[in-house]
This record gives C-alpha cells, sequence and structure tokens, in this order.
C-alpha cells in the first residue's frame, strides 16, 4: 500500500513530465518554422505565401505555449492548495446524493476550465484566425456555439458520469463489466444520432445539388460499389475560410459531407480524389477499427479504475476528507496521465497509416496526380504547417505530414 505522500509527489512529476515533454515539442516546431520552401511546394506557394503559413503556425504555437505555461502552473497550485477539497465541500453542501453531488463535483470543475480557457479560444478566433483571413464567426455565432457546446458537454458528460458512479458507487469494482456494456451502447447510439441530431445544431447540411460535381461522385460511387445514403455539403464558411471534408455516421444514417469552402476552391478531379479518400477509409473499415479500438481500451480503464476506488491515500494525497467514486475518477485519470500518453501515440501512429491506406486507395480508383494537387491546395489554403518537428508528429498528429503523403503518393506514380 503506498503512502499519501508517494501518491503526491508521483502525480506532481507526472503532470510536469507530460507538461515538459508538450512542450519540449512545440518549441522544437517553432524551429522547424526557419525551414526554406520544400521541393514539392515551389509549383503552388510564393517566398511570400510560404512565409505568411510559417507566421501562422508559430502564432498559433506560441499561444498554445502561453496557454500551457499559465494552466500549468494554476493546476499545481489548485492541487497543493486543496482545491479539489474546496469543490467536494461546495458540491456536499446542496445535501444531495452521491450521484447528484459527483455531477455538482464535475460540472463545477469543468466550468472552471471553461472559464481559465476562453480567453485564449477568443484570442485565437478573433485575432490569430481574423489577422489570416480565415475567421467569418460573429460574437453571436461564437457566443452560441459555447453555449450549444456547454450544454452537450454537460448533457452528454452528465448521463455517462451518472452511470458510472451510480453503477460503482452501489456495486463497487465489479461494476465496471456492465459499465463498460452500458458505455458501449449509449457510444453506438451517439454515432447514429450525431449526423442528424447533433451536428446540425452547430452547422447547416444540405444535399449536394444537381450539376456536374454530383453526377461525377455518383458515378466514381458506383464505381467503388459505395452505396450513398446522403452526400452533403456544409455551411464551413459560417465560422472559417478553411476546407475539409469528412464521413461520418452508420447505416442508413451514412453520410459524406464536403465544406462549402472546399467545393469553392477545388476542380471537381481534386475534390473526387478527396472524396475516395473518404470512401477509402470506409471500404478498409478504418472507422469500424477506430471504434473498436476505443471500445476495448474503454473497457480497459474501467477495469483498472475498480482497483483504484476507494484508496485513501490517493484521497489524502489531495487533502480530500471524503472518499467518493466521483473524485476517484479524476485522481485516477491524473495517476494513469503516462498511459493515457503512450495509448495516444500508439493510436496516432496507427491513425497515419489508415491515412497513407486511404491515400493509396484514392490514387488507385482516381489519380495520383489530382490527389497530390488536392493536398497541396488544402496545405496552401489552410496554412498548414509543412515541415513539423517529428517529436510534434510522433505526439500529437493523427495524420502524417503532408509532405510525407506527397512523397509516398509520388511512389505510386
Amino acid at each position: 500500500m503506498f503512502t499519501s505522500e508517494f501518491y503526491f509527489y508521483l502525480i506532481l512529476t507526472v503532470l510536469t513530465l507530460d507538461f515538459l515533454l508538450e512542450n519540449l515539442a512545440k518549441l522544437l516546431n517553432l524551429s522547424r518554422l526557419k525551414l526554406p520552401l520544400p521541393e514539392e511546394f515551389q509549383d503552388i506557394h510564393s517566398e511570400e505565401s510560404y512565409r505568411i503559413s510559417q507566421e501562422y503556425s508559430r502564432e498559433k504555437t506560441k499561444l498554445s505555449l502561453l496557454s500551457s505555461f499559465i494552466l500549468f502552473p494554476l493546476q499545481i497550485l489548485f492541487i497543493v492548495m486543496g482545491g479539489f477539497q474546496w469543490v467536494d465541500q461546495l458540491a456536499r453542501s446542496f445535501g444531495f446524493q452521491e450521484t447528484a453531488t459527483g455531477l455538482i463535483f464535475f460540472g463545477v470543475l469543468y466550468l472552471i476550465m471553461k472559464l481559465i480557457s476562453l480567453p485564449f479560444s477568443i484570442y485565437s478566433v478573433f485575432v490569430i484566425e481574423e489577422k489570416y483571413g480565415f475567421n467569418r464567426t460573429s460574437w453571436k455565432t461564437f457566443v452560441i456555439d459555447e453555449i450549444k457546446g456547454i450544454v452537450l458537454t454537460l448533457f452528454l458528460g452528465g448521463l455517462t458520469l451518472t452511470i458510472v458512479i451510480w453503477f460503482f458507487g452501489t456495486f463497487g469494482p465489479n461494476a465496471w463489466l456492465p459499465v463498460w456494456f452500458i458505455i458501449i451502447v449509449i457510444a453506438l447510439v451517439m454515432i447514429f444520432l450525431y449526423p442528424i441530431l447533433f451536428a446540425p445544431l452547430f452547422n447547416k447540411f444540405s444535399p449536394l445539388s444537381d450539376g456536374e460535381l454530383k453526377t461525377a461522385i455518383e458515378k466514381l460511387s458506383d464505381q467503388l460499389q459505395f452505396k450513398r445514403q446522403g452526400l452533403f455539403t456544409m455551411d464551413g464558411s459560417k465560422r472559417s475560410t478553411k476546407t475539409n471534408a469528412y464521413f461520418t455516421g452508420f447505416g442508413r444514417f451514412r453520410r459524406i459531407v464536403l465544406f462549402d469552402t472546399l467545393i469553392e476552391k477545388h476542380p471537381i478531379q481534386e475534390l473526387l480524389a478527396v472524396l475516395a479518400h473518404e470512401i477509402g477509409h470506409y471500404k478498409m473499415k478504418h472507422v469500424v477499427y477506430s471504434m473498436l479500438k476505443s471500445f476495448v481500451i474503454m473497457g480497459f480503464w474501467l477495469w483498472l479504475f475498480s482497483k483504484f476506488l476507494y484508496n485513501q491515500p490517493l484521497f489524502e494525497a489531495f487533502q480530500m476528507k471524503q472518499i467518493s467514486v466521483y473524485a476517484s475518477l479524476v485522481f485516477f485519470s491524473f495517476l494513469m496521465s503516462p498511459i493515457s500518453t503512450l495509448l495516444g501515440i500508439l493510436l496516432n501512429w496507427i491513425s497515419r497509416r489508415n491515412e497513407f491506406s486511404a491515400d493509396r486507395f484514392a490514387a488507385m480508383h482516381t489519380n495520383a496526380v489530382d490527389m497530390i494537387a488536392a493536398l497541396k491546395r488544402l496545405s496552401k489554403d489552410n496554412l498548414s504547417n509543412l515541415t513539423p518537428h517529428p517529436l510534434l508528429v510522433w505526439l500529437d498528429y493523427d495524420h502524417p505530414p503532408v509532405l510525407e503523403r506527397i512523397k509516398a503518393l509520388k511512389q505510386l506514380q
């Protein structure tokens, strides 16, 4: 049995190492922004446009560093000064039973974090994104988005936490298996509901209108034996000029979504290559495998959490006077941070491999030249960092750097 002092210093060490690793990667990434324009992009980037993209990446990275260097000391101070005990006392002062008290506990923590991080979000959207011509978000839209996001997080997070707290509070460590099953069911329901219920809360989705693009997409879908359940455009231009496309949902709720900005800036052949990439993910079952991996990891976390339930020294490390299921969740997440980092690195590596596979699929069924042109234009229009540091890629990138994707596609040619 470990002592409270052991847990206290272990958690401080874990949080500090995580902070140092993430920010080392960001600082190293800043040094890469001095590299010259890669040869592969000399046909689409001018020296001036490339300089602007480097400045954009530099400002975004500096803001991330600033927020990290402010939030980390506040987090440590909160732990050392017994902040969790204060929040717990506040939650218990309402006199509710444990599940409701736990929801208040998490709600207060979430709102504290939201308030602290809000100025950085505002600066990112209305200063940096505005400066580089991306922002189209009005203050009204921003405020409404924030309110919707908070309400949705509290609702969905509250539903999951209610199940976890009640089951573990009622059945103890043995609750991990039924909780796992219920969370899987909820996640599957949410996957089906997201395209028709949640996504429309933030954006307008319209069926792709008849025309040359729709005809070409239908022809490609038939060629790839891809059953179309929905082909939509999204009003991404409402918030930003950045371009994107994605695939969502299953069964009759399956949708391919193209940003209106993507359609506006890319010729049809490039759009078909991007679409083939998304279909490739579906054909190779990347989405299904990713979902299964997340379910397995969730089961592992719940089982491991059951071993740390009601750990008295762990609670003493945070100056907590009363043991609870809900606070155990928070302290367990701190303790398992290194495992979370390692799992994140592994999952990002798998995701990057999947992106290469989807690129190959697109090149085989459309044209490698069109896929390369689409990637170049996407990178230029979004001011992407063309030369990220390998450590940052290793830690945070779920997509390979664009230069690696282009080189892989050129090998196929």
